[in-house]
């Protein structure tokens, strides 16, 4: 874990929890797309970085969940780099409470208030082109989270964030985490398209070819909604839409994942109702959701 793969003349990956991007700029100069999910993470990448005799000029956060911003504060700290963030991933990463806060939908209690949830703050700027290193392209990748955002480097290296998952992850877990499902099923065929070098998810294996992947990521958003529509065949309660779905797929529910399967299971409800195959009714003082 943490060992630095070097992929291109210029871009390297650490390999971690969430692949972190490493891409040599002029000289003894490098940034890093993202940073890991803790400060223990910054430390073993301050490491590699004194062992190459790098010098750390700024961290770009694909977006703001923990995984990815863990590290921030603590290399910032002790090197002074810039942090750049998408969007209204950018307020996320200078106010980390917000994430737990967001996910539950109200003051997250102790038990959602800690590093895998809700990283340390960071000084960050919001990310925009004038800030990328030269030759950089930011790749907007909405879907999984608000602004998610990969990057293609100088050398045609595609960093994709949390846009996939490996197959054997969601083989695994099933349901992996979506804000806007409209949005990431177009991100996902967007990405369907796009060539390169080679391909870096943060949770699937670096790879030259993604679509296999995309398609499987495709398949298993369309077998959760079928799922759903299928479940609220009568009136249910969101929670009895969510006990359903954890029992079927055999799944254990903690308060982890209450808030982030429970989080992305209202996205699906939205959807769906926006896409006219739900509809929702309020019977005795609850809202019901129902197949159209």
């Amino acid at each position: 874990m943490y060992e630095l793969i070097q992929i291109s003349k210029q871009s390297y990956y650490i390999q971690s929890p969430a692949k972190i991007g490493l891409v040599r700029l002029e000289g003894e100069d490098v940034c890093l797309i993202d940073s890991g999910n803790d400060k223990d993470a910054g430390r073993r990448i301050r490491k590699l970085l004194d062992a190459n005799g790098w010098r750390l000029t700024a961290i770009y956060n694909t977006h703001s969940n923990a995984d990815h911003i863990g590290g921030n504060q603590y290399l910032q700290g002790q090197t002074g780099c810039k942090i750049y963030a998408p969007g209204i991933d950018c307020t996320f990463t200078q106010y980390p409470v917000l994430e737990p806060s967001f996910l539950y939908g109200g003051y997250p209690c102790r038990e959602l208030r800690h590093k895998f949830l809700m990283a340390q703050e960071s000084d960050v700027c919001k990310l925009t082109a004038d800030c990328l290193p030269k030759g950089f392209q930011a790749i907007p990748l909405p879907g999984h989270f608000f602004d998610m955002t990969g990057f293609r480097t100088p050398d045609n290296i595609v960093f994709l964030a949390d846009c996939l998952s490996s197959r054997e992850i969601l083989d695994k877990y099933q349901i992996s985490f979506i804000y806007d499902v409209a949005a990431y099923l177009d991100t996902l065929e967007m990405v369907k398209s796009l060539q390169a070098e080679l391909f870096v998810p943060a949770h699937a294996e670096a790879t030259e070819n993604v679509t296999g992947l995309v398609q499987y990521n495709i398949d298993k958003v369309l077998e959760i909604a079928e799922k759903i529509t299928t479940i609220c065949q009568e009136p249910l309660c969101f929670e009895s839409v969510l006990q359903k779905l954890f029992t079927d797929y055999g799944l254990t529910l903690n308060f982890e994942q209450y808030v982030l399967v429970g989080s992305t299971i209202r996205s699906y409800l939205a959807w769906l109702k926006d896409t006219g195959r739900l509809e929702v009714l309020f019977k005795n003082n609850m809202l019901l959701w129902q197949r159209a």
